[in-house]
This record gives C-alpha cells, sequence and structure tokens, in this order.
C-alpha cells in the first residue's frame, strides 16, 4: 500500500496543464482514480477537476496588488510563502487522502524554481517524509527540437531539475501531435541525445568561435547520461497509457495490487507452489 504523486514540471506554455488533463480523462476512462492539484498562483482557467488550489492559501494577483510586486516577483513570493506553509496548509490538505491515492501536481512555469531555488526541493522532501512516492515529469515543447540551441537549453534546464529534485524523473517532448509528418519521423534523434551528433547540430547553427563551447556542452549531457525523452502524442491512443506505465514503473504504482492478486490465486489453490 502507498500513496503516489507526479510533480508536473516546465517552462510557461509546455503543455503542462494540458497533459494533467488528458492523464485525467486517460485514468477515467481505464477506471483509475486520480486527483490534480493546482499549484500554480497566477492560474485562472482549469479544464480539469482541481482537487484543492494554491490560491486558497496565497495568489498571485493578491501578491501584486498588496506588495506591488511585479509577475516574476510575485510569484516567486508566493512559491516562498507556500514552502514556509508546508507543515500546515499541505499537511492538512493530504489528510484528506489515504492509502492507494494518486495526485498529480500542476506547477507553475517558472523554471528556477526547479533548478536552483529551494521550494520544490522542500516541497519533494515533505511529500516523501509524509509517505509519498513522487517522480518528477518535466514538459518540453516538441517545437524546440527544430533548432539546436533550443533543445541544448531545454535538455541543460531538465538535467538542473533532476539534479535539484533527486526524484525519479521523466522528460516528455509535448504537442508532438502538432508536428508535421517530416519533424515526427526526425523526432527520434532527439528522444536519446547523442554528443557527436548535437555537437555537430550546434556547429551547424552558430559561428566557428563557440565549436569548443559546443563540444563542452554536447559532451555534458553525453556524459550524465541522464537526458533521454518520451515523445506525447495526444493523436496516438496509445501515447499517454505508455507515458503513464512509464512513470507507474518509476513509482511502484500497482506493485501491491500485484502481490494481492498472487496471494489470492495461491489461496484459491490451497496455498500449492506451481
Amino acid at each position: 500500500m502507498g500513496r503516489y504523486a507526479q510533480l508536473v514540471i516546465g517552462p510557461a506554455g509546455s503543455g503542462k496543464s494540458t497533459y494533467c488533463d488528458n492523464l485525467r480523462q486517460h485514468c477515467e476512462t481505464v477506471g483509475r482514480s486520480v486527483h490534480v492539484v493546482n499549484l500554480d498562483p497566477a492560474a485562472d482557467v482549469f479544464h480539469y477537476p482541481v482537487a484543492f488550489d494554491i490560491r486558497d492559501l496565497i495568489s498571485l494577483e493578491d501578491v501584486m496588488e498588496e506588495l506591488k510586486l511585479g509577475p516574476n516577483g510575485g510569484l516567486l513570493y508566493c512559491m516562498e510563502y507556500l514552502e514556509e506553509s508546508l507543515e500546515d496548509w499541505l499537511g492538512e490538505q493530504l489528510q484528506g487522502y489515504g492509502e492507494d491515492d494518486y495526485l498529480v501536481f500542476d506547477c507553475p512555469g517558472q523554471i528556477e524554481l526547479y533548478s536552483h531555488i529551494s521550494v520544490f526541493r522542500s516541497f519533494v522532501d515533505f511529500l516523501k517524509r509524509d509517505g509519498w512516492s513522487v517522480a518528477a515529469v518535466y514538459c518540453t515543447d516538441c517545437q524546440f527540437v527544430g533548432d539546436p540551441t533550443k533543445f541544448i537549453a531545454g535538455s541543460l534546464q531538465a538535467m538542473a531539475a533532476m539534479v535539484q529534485l533527486e526524484l525519479p524523473h521523466m522528460n516528455l517532448l509535448t504537442k508532438v501531435d502538432l508536428l508535421g509528418d517530416e519533424n515526427k519521423a526526425a523526432l527520434d534523434n532527439f528522444l536519446f541525445p547523442e554528443a557527436s551528433s548535437l555537437a555537430a547540430e550546434l556547429d551547424r547553427s552558430t559561428s566557428p568561435g563557440f565549436r569548443r563551447l559546443n563540444a563542452a556542452v554536447a559532451q555534458l549531457v553525453d556524459e550524465w547520461s541522464m537526458v533521454a525523452f518520451a515523445a506525447l502524442d495526444y493523436s496516438d491512443e496509445e501515447s499517454i497509457g505508455d507515458v503513464l506505465a512509464q512513470i507507474d514503473h518509476c513509482i511502484q504504482w500497482g506493485e501491491d495490487a500485484d502481490v494481492k492478486i498472487r496471494d489470492l490465486d495461491m489461496g484459491e489453490m490451497g496455498g500449492e507452489n506451481i
């Protein structure tokens, strides 16, 4: 028995909320229950039922009005306030969820929150202490694959989040259903980045003076052997199911159910070994 969660992170506009909604719909179709939580204090429109909402604690609009902060500063203030309220607010919200519950946290799109600011590391550590098995799902717009420099930047951002959060981690290339057939065919080259091909792509798009830097960056991605991507294509009925299956494996969702089924089968056979 356990409690399970996905932390859906990534840059603004990368399709995090769309992923959360499609995941919820898929789970409803296959008879699974998930609860989507909003952790974006700037959000105002939802296509999914919200299990609980950070805006009940603090909202960006109120912070900007009362403290005269801009959107970025206001968002950072909101998330730091969340970090200070984990024991009280988040702890109280989580009391409503028991064994085998599955939460999906829809997070803000400010990437420094996941790379070098402590709030989400504190958030993750709190969930772990409370008995939750957590995986991070990092969303990157697949349009980045058309620009090698953007793709490298996205890969390094994903790597920074992996190092900061220290969680089972899946990198998703989202919006693949919006790519043309030619770009879809070339997508496989980016799912498992390889140093020499990355450096070559960067060399073609930058001046010769950047070649040593290009090689060093590409080698960094390759040596860590951490950054690989899964393509999420909503036009493919099996795509979201495949992604969910990989995340379930990371957080060991369903393993207890398999044990129960095996125990039940053994009981019906009188405990005989086969």
